[in-house]
């Protein structure tokens, strides 16, 4: 919202209000000037007769006549004299009103700068680091003390940043490590020669339970480190991660009857391509897991809209209530609906945690974009992606054997 040219801030709001509180007493004080002016005015040319003297009305001839032309013209100059004062006191007040208003910008822009140096920390903070401080110095004020508090709260982020961080690398190794471990025992105990079918049957299955499990576990760690934000990022095209994804999901889909359409145009973007890869890989496994038992497809599409990166990913699949999709997002929240490619008979894709969709809205807002999921009328989801994107693109595509 803008008044007259200028955005409606409170360095906008502070100006009009002291322009308009000079404007207020400026008006006041004309009209105090004006009555007092014309009750002086009123004596000082009042035509006095001499004691004993007639009234106007009743004094004849020559006298009469000149005494009533006096009159007329003390009136008028007495109207003419309000008059003047009244334009010239108005422009005198519009011009100081003006002048008010350029000094009541110049004195809020002043008394708001420790405000803004407050503000610019604070997204160099949320973009960066949380170890810068603001350090406001100055007399103890209400701005000053706003600093300090921040500070505070920063300072107290920062501990629980860190402890996160030092639970997600602790996490990593304690919790991945003995799945390693015991998927490599049963893969050992499975190439034993002496194992009979119960045994192989026994390890099939503890091999599954054992790929749900570091499924889940990698899906936690992932989603916790997205939502402590990007370790780094670097210039990339979201295009190039889309065609990259495709090109591995190219054989699952093809196992489980699924045709992938790929139509990526460059996006590019600045991100963390690891988890912008994670992102892009579980919208394209939830597409193809939850589908259709013959005839599915998946169509994977990148390019800009709006001077956003876009990725959006729609499939085919069973009919999804639009009440449901809201909960899709949430940690560990499936479809409720049992068709799915995922079955015992058909293992292309091992059955999730149901964190892949938390997973991507956590990556989306780490890099500062949106999620939107769309029940499709046919059936199926369209799931759209929108990223800040970091300059102007061109309009080849690369396909996905690029």
């Amino acid at each position: 919202m803008k008044i007259l040219g200028f955005p409606w801030t409170i360095r906008t709001r502070l100006t009009l209000l002291y322009a308009g509180a000079f404007l207020l007493a400026g008006v006041a004080l004309i009209a105090f000037i004006y009555l007092f002016l014309g009750q002086v005015l009123e004596q000082q040319f009042m035509i006095r007769t001499a004691p004993g003297a007639p009234p106007l009305e009743e004094t004849p001839g020559a006298l009469d006549q000149t005494r009533r032309v006096v009159d007329i013209m003390i009136r008028r100059a007495r109207v003419d004299t309000l008059q003047t004062m009244l334009i010239a006191s108005g422009v005198f007040v519009a011009v100081l009103t003006i002048a008010a208003g350029i000094i009541g910008w110049l004195v809020a822009g002043q008394a708001l700068q420790p405000l803004r140096n407050i503000t610019l920390t604070a997204r160099r903070v949320a973009d960066r680091s949380l170890h810068e401080r603001i350090a406001l110095a100055g007399p103890n004020d209400e701005i000053k003390d706003l600093a300090d508090t921040l500070d505070a709260m920063l300072e107290r982020l920062d501990r629980a940043f860190d402890s996160q961080r030092r639970f997600v690398a602790n996490a990593s190794h304690e919790l991945r490590t003995p799945l390693t471990i015991t998927r490599t025992l049963i893969e050992v105990a499975l190439m034993e020669a002496k194992a009979n079918a119960s045994v192989r049957q026994l390890g099939t299955t503890l091999l599954a339970v054992n790929e749900r499990h570091e499924r889940l576990i990698d899906g936690l760690l992932t989603l916790a480190g997205s939502e402590e934000g990007a370790a780094g990022r670097h210039p990339l095209d979201l295009c190039e991660v889309a065609a990259h994804v495709v090109n591995e999901q190219v054989t699952i889909a093809d196992k489980v009857g699924v045709r992938l359409d790929a139509d990526v145009r460059p996006a590019p973007m600045l991100g963390d391509g690891f988890l912008l890869e994670r992102l892009v890989q579980n919208l394209v496994e939830n597409a193809i897991q939850y589908n259709l038992a013959e005839g599915g497809w998946v169509r994977i599409a990148t390019g800009m809209e709006d001077g956003q990166a876009t990725l959006r990913v729609e499939n085919s699949g069973p009919q999804v209530p639009s009440y449901e999709i809201a909960s899709l997002f949430e940690p560990f929240r499936r479809l409720k609906s049992s068709e799915r490619l995922a079955e015992p008979g058909r293992r292309a894709i091992t059955r999730g945690a149901g964190l892949g969709l938390s997973i991507v809205r956590s990556v989306a807002r780490t890099h500062g974009g949106e999620v939107e999921a769309v029940a499709r009328t046919e059936g199926g989801l369209a799931v759209t992606v929108r990223l800040p994107a970091a300059g102007d693109v061109g309009d080849d595509v690369i396909s996905p054997g690029t």
